[in-house]
């Protein structure tokens, strides 16, 4: 069975939520969440941090963590997993690129993003449900169209597939699919996409995964029912926290030290 490396890019800097690593979801960081969330999922057999900020990489490594101080230059969080992938002495075929916002990501999306690349794919991500012609017609909704195979035919934040003619139901057409934005690549793979250049379709949509499409990498879609939780805003955080104080989940508890996967050394400096 091939080894899975999951990474999680930090990066301090955002215009919608200044400062979101950081930020507090019932006193521990949002990074935080996604770290201890991640370690735990058996598919993946190591979990680095991947971030270009001291403060980000210190708060990982008070939870035990294992952090790679990354370059600060980096156009995007796929390339920041690349470096971290180079500078790896430990071996991998599969590498997961998890989104630091989202503090629920639940262990079967991560889990049928891999088993995409595991089928043949290239890239493996997925997609859930439309739930409303609201959330379809919503530009920061990012839909997919696939094949019967499961290949991704394209990404928009316009409302794809469009039906002409409506059946009149009131319900969202079952084509009809969100993005949940996980990905799993090949090295090799990962190694092409991030040596590609910005592509037309990419600048149009501000989607960077139809770099890769318009490149001829095959990505597959698998579908699952987990829409994810990610946080965006002041108001989302306010949301999420609402959400884990109701439902009973528990902070992560602080380990101390750096004691990530009790088997590998930090990478620092990567």
């Amino acid at each position: 069975m091939s080894r899975v490396l999951g990474v999680i890019p930090a990066r301090l800097g955002s215009t919608r939520l200044p400062e979101k690593p950081l930020q507090l979801l019932l006193g521990v960081p949002l990074v935080v969440w996604v770290l201890d969330r991640t370690r735990h999922m058996p598919v993946l057999d190591r979990v680095v941090v991947a971030t270009d900020d001291e403060r980000i990489a210190q708060v990982c490594r008070e939870w035990g963590g294992e952090v790679a101080l990354t370059r600060p230059d980096h156009p995007s969080g796929t390339d920041r997993v690349w470096e971290v992938v180079q500078s790896l002495a430990e071996t991998f075929e599969v590498v997961v690129n998890v989104q630091g916002d989202e503090p629920l990501i639940e262990p079967s999306t991560v889990a049928q993003a891999v088993a995409q690349v595991h089928d043949g794919f290239d890239v493996g991500t997925c997609a859930t449900q439309v739930a409303s012609e609201a959330e379809f017609h919503d530009p920061s909704v990012v839909k997919v169209v696939r094949a019967s195979n499961g290949t991704a035919l394209y990404f928009s934040r316009a409302p794809i597939p469009y039906r002409r003619d409506p059946d009149g139901t009131g319900h969202p057409p079952s084509t009809r699919l969100r993005h949940v934005g996980v990905y799993a690549y090949s090295v090799d793979a990962l190694e092409r996409w991030v040596r590609l250049e910005p592509s037309p379709l990419e600048r149009e949509e501000r989607l960077e995964q139809l770099r890769a499409l318009e490149a001829g990498l095959t990505i597959g879609v698998g579908l699952v029912s987990d829409r994810g939780v990610g946080v965006d805003t002041a108001a989302d955080l306010v949301r999420v926290e609402e959400g884990l104080r109701t439902s009973g989940v528990s902070a992560p508890a602080r380990r101390g030290g750096n004691q990530a996967n009790q088997k590998h050394e930090a990478v620092e400096g990567a």
